[in-house]
């Protein structure tokens, strides 16, 4: 059975519902997460702008395996695979000029997706396999970013542990004389194991994106020494449903020695994982394979989104992203609302607008490493009581698909991938694929492609 789209697709209350055909939708959708629920990510295939189920017995490998033998093919639920023939058929093509750049014609391509959602990400992740990565200078530029980047992820935890577990600090002592005596085993103390004068001094210092000074030597080793603790990891682990904790703060956190040292010049590491808020349309020019390709990413809050509308005409391709570990947060612009919900409402938006009618829309499921290791400890059903996957990550991930393909009413076609923004070989292969299979049929119909 085919995954349409659902006049009333379950707990989303941005899609429009239709009272005469409830009772007989609900039936089909009830049906339909069932199998879902039932196969694994590599049995979902694309037909006809729908996903469908695949034929036969699938097995059904660890995304810790997928991802480490970049099989991307078992994490894209959606995209049929492109034979080896078709590849070299293609990239043929290229090479003979059938595919000419040597125009002014050029593949657009719109990043969309709510705020934090890894758009930034991918644009920097084109820049590192199309441009030669970052200059010198543009890492030495990124330097005051990743620092602001290190106290905001430190400063919510910090904040978090101060509102919702205020028994790990203690009043006097040293952090450093608790460490010691929490490694000697003395029990009393793994409740105290932080000072507020501390805290307090990690609390109040600040850097200027506009400064190239260095970071402090002794708020980095405060920082350090609170990171080290068991307990503030387990804390983050356990709490951080009930908290706004940054995506890359175990990355930030743990580097931070490396990051504060005299002599420190960013990596491309650093900087895929360092965020800069995106204000107004930043857009970037590269080649993939010989085509010229225009890509576009634009802030993703919501006071951002009515600028999108300049970038619609004559859009070759849309990639939209969503967050998979955003799941269990709120935005920050409206504390009530689920950041999840909130993307739906917003493809719900984009896949059913007039502007897109005859466009490719790709369906990036981001962040799934940051989601695989959240998903144990917050669990999906509490924030969306009609899932009962537990937490598998294949159906956790076969149940998102499931919700946004619910919304696409339009019947365009979409192309999802399960991403990890910040693996550039990830990306890679997924751009790749993308490539092979629906640059190819947009190519053509805009006479980009000659046949």
């Amino acid at each position: 059975m085919g995954l349409c789209a659902s006049k009333d697709p379950p707990s989303n209350p941005a899609v429009d519902s239709s009272d005469k055909r409830n009772k007989q939708q609900q039936a089909v959708d009830q049906r339909t997460k069932n199998k879902l629920a039932d196969s694994s990510v590599t049995g979902l295939e694309k037909s006809n702008g729908q996903v469908r189920h695949g034929q036969g017995p699938h097995k059904e490998e660890s995304l810790q395996q997928t991802l480490a033998a970049g099989n991307t093919q078992s994490l894209r639920p959606g995209l049929a695979p492109t034979s080896n023939a078709q590849s070299r058929q293609l990239s043929s093509q290229t090479a003979n000029g059938i595919i000419s750049p040597a125009n002014d014609k050029e593949v657009k391509v719109l990043l969309l997706g709510s705020g934090e959602s890894g758009k930034s990400t991918i644009v920097k992740q084109m820049k590192i396999l199309h441009k030669n990565g970052f200059s010198e200078e543009e890492l030495y530029e990124y330097k005051p970013f990743v620092f602001k980047n290190v106290l905001d992820c430190v400063k919510n935890v910090v904040n978090a542990i101060i509102d919702l577990q205020p028994d790990l600090i203690a009043d006097k002592g040293t952090a450093e004389e608790a460490l010691a005596a929490n490694v000697n085993g003395a029990e009393g103390l793994r409740k105290h194991i932080l000072r507020y004068e501390d805290l307090n001094e990690i609390l109040d210092y600040e850097v200027s994106v506009s400064s190239d000074e260095q970071f402090n030597p002794s708020v980095a080793a405060k920082i350090k020494t609170v990171y080290s603790f068991p307990e503030v990891r387990a804390f983050m682990e356990r709490e951080q449903g009930k908290f706004y904790l940054i995506d890359s703060t175990d990355y930030m956190l743990s580097n931070v020695e490396r990051i504060a040292a005299a002599d420190y010049i960013p990596t491309q590491a650093d900087i895929l994982r360092t965020r800069k808020k995106t204000s107004g349309i930043f857009d970037f020019r590269f080649q993939m394979s010989g085509v010229n390709m225009h890509m576009f990413d634009v802030g993703g809050q919501r006071s951002e989104r009515k600028k999108w509308i300049h970038c619609f005409d004559n859009v070759t391709l849309i990639i939209f992203c969503v967050a998979l570990s955003e799941y269990d947060q709120a935005l920050l612009e409206e504390d009530s609302q689920n950041r999840l919900e909130e993307s739906l409402t917003l493809f719900d938006s984009v896949v059913n607008s007039r502007w897109f009618s005859r466009t490719s829309i790709v369906l990036f499921l981001n962040k799934i490493d940051v989601f695989a290791k959240k998903l144990p400890f917050s669990p999906l059903e509490n924030y969306f009581p009609d899932y009962n996957g537990g937490d598998n990550i294949n159906k956790a991930v076969k149940y998102i698909l499931w919700r946004f393909t619910q919304v696409n009413r339009s019947g365009l076609n979409i192309y999802p991938h399960v991403t990890q923004a910040t693996d550039t070989s990830n990306i890679q292969l997924v751009f790749a694929a993308v490539k092979e299979t629906i640059l190819e049929n947009s190519l053509r119909d805009s006479g980009i492609l000659n046949t």
